[in-house]
């Protein structure tokens, strides 16, 4: 399954993500995400975090997957704050931590998700 990460001015249709970064488009067409349970976050601006994350967790969900790792980076934390302000309120996640040392420790947060049906 791939995730659809628009990056061109036009409004995300359903089942798309913007990713314009903070220069403005870097491809002219949309860039094709495998859904695969890990999203590096390093390529979007702070603000699209949140709306990147709900759209590949909603796709995360429908493909079944139940553990997703976001890698955010470890610099001063601010990325990892957005991601986790967010995903505390998220009706879909069942818990976050941090990601063990060998798969990114606290510059990636490992998600458990709700089951599709459930």
């Amino acid at each position: 399954m791939l995730l659809a990460m628009e990056l061109l001015d036009d409004p995300p249709k359903e089942g798309e993500v913007t990713g314009s970064g903070e220069g403005g488009p870097p491809f002219n067409e949309p860039v094709r995400l495998p859904i695969e349970g890990v999203l590096d976050l390093h390529a979007f601006a702070p603000k699209e975090i949140p709306s990147v994350v709900e759209e590949y967790l909603c796709q995360c969900r429908q493909a079944g997957l139940s553990e997703v790792r976001l890698i955010h980076g470890k610099g001063k934390g601010a990325q990892r704050a957005v991601v986790r302000r967010f995903l505390v309120s998220h009706p879909d996640v069942l818990s976050f931590a941090d990601a063990p040392p060998e798969a990114g420790g606290w510059g990636a947060t490992l998600v458990r998700l709700r089951s599709p049906d459930g």
